[in-house]
């Protein structure tokens, strides 16, 4: 990682401050080539071949998205081409590794999905949460942090159950992520880019779909089976599922168009609040573990109990926070001093309006 942003910084590849952009100065981007090269070479050197062989359509998806991810850093996509790119990918990973939502579980009464609906939700599913995972990496520390989370939690789990191939890939995600966050946690000495977010997003879609499945389809005596598949899942990608939605709305209900950008993530609400970085990036990871802990407590309840606890949960703590960061932020202006004062004081230097007369100092009003 030092040795690619040193190049990056004499090549000058650097992501400027400005707009949307809250970084307040030049600093290069593009740290997901050292993620995913280091999640392949690893996978490479240590996993076993038969390993590999079982996830072999799993890496090669991830290659293909990290190049889209590259190439929209490069020379900015259309969404049309980055859409395109996910979703050769997503055909990779659903028809040759077999990876999809088959079943919802019991849940409503309905268990086997028929095959066209099961790819359709399965497609929806990993390219609405691969983008949603995008939207959240707009600061220092924030998105690495989640992945960690995530991973963490996968990694055991399908280990436990006998899914090694999948737990020891989860895992080395997890590596080198952490080694990234060394980097990147505020003041970050490099941003992960789209070909970092696009990349873990997909990784991270992938394989919380597998989770929801094989932990649908495990047997009841399985001392690590979730009996709400779907809430569960949904709990591991609760923070991009609930910004996302939360943005998308806000937009569609002043009349934008809802993928129009703007600084109303949940991100941006909460440094309103007067939250640094890597509070804020701390704020969300502990919401995150809440809700893997929410998992762990409800692993007996069924998604009858479980996805109102955990969608309503998500509202009310998305509720809450708009409330108080209103609340914070009428303070915050209430208190500061006004923007335009009059000067009365003579100066030596005049910068400003002079009265010839006086030779008094006034600031305009203007």
């Amino acid at each position: 990682m030092p040795v690619l942003i040193g190049a990056f910084k004499k090549m000058h590849v650097l992501d400027k401050p400005g707009g949307r952009k809250i970084h307040k100065s030049e600093t290069p981007s593009m740290g997901g080539i050292v993620i995913i090269f280091s999640v392949l070479i690893t996978s490479f050197l240590w996993l076993d071949l038969d390993y590999l062989v079982e996830i072999r359509y799993v890496i090669a998806a991830l290659a293909l998205v990290f190049f889209v991810g590259l190439r929209d850093d490069l020379v900015d996509l259309s969404p049309f081409q980055k859409l395109g790119g996910q979703f050769v990918a997503t055909c990779m990973v659903v028809f040759m590794s077999d990876i999809r939502i088959s079943s919802l579980y019991g849940f409503l009464g309905v268990y086997e999905l028929p095959l066209l609906v099961s790819y359709g939700l399965t497609f929806v599913a990993i390219i609405g949460l691969t983008n949603s995972f995008n939207l959240i990496d707009g600061l220092d520390g924030l998105a690495g942090s989640i992945c960690i989370l995530t991973f963490g939690f996968l990694g055991w789990w399908f280990i436990s159950v006998g899914m090694e191939p999948f737990g020891l890939f989860s895992l080395i995600l997890l590596g080198s992520v952490l080694a990234f966050l060394v980097f990147n946690w505020h003041p970050a000495k490099i941003f992960m880019g789209d070909t970092g977010s696009l990349s873990l997003g997909f990784a991270l879609s992938i394989l919380t779909i597998l989770f929801i499945d094989a932990n649908g389809h495990l047997p009841a005596v399985n001392p690590w089976k979730f009996n709400a598949p779907i809430a569960s899942g949904i709990a591991l990608m609760i923070v991009p599922i609930y910004d996302t939605v939360r943005i998308f709305a806000r937009r569609i209900r002043r009349g934008r168009s809802p993928f129009a950008p703007d600084k109303n993530h949940v991100h941006h609400f909460l440094m309103r609040m007067g939250l640094s970085h890597d509070k804020v990036a701390i704020t969300l990871g502990v919401v995150k573990a809440f809700f893997i802990a929410l998992v762990f407590i409800g692993a007996s309840y069924s998604d009858y109990l479980m996805l109102p606890v955990i969608l309503g949960t998500a509202v009310l703590f998305g509720s809450r926070l708009d409330v108080v960061t209103l609340r914070r932020v009428k303070e915050n202006v209430k208190n500061a001093p006004p923007v335009l004062q009059p000067q009365t004081k003579r100066v030596k230097h005049r910068p400003y309006i002079q009265n010839p007369v006086t030779e008094e100092m006034h600031i305009s009003d203007n």
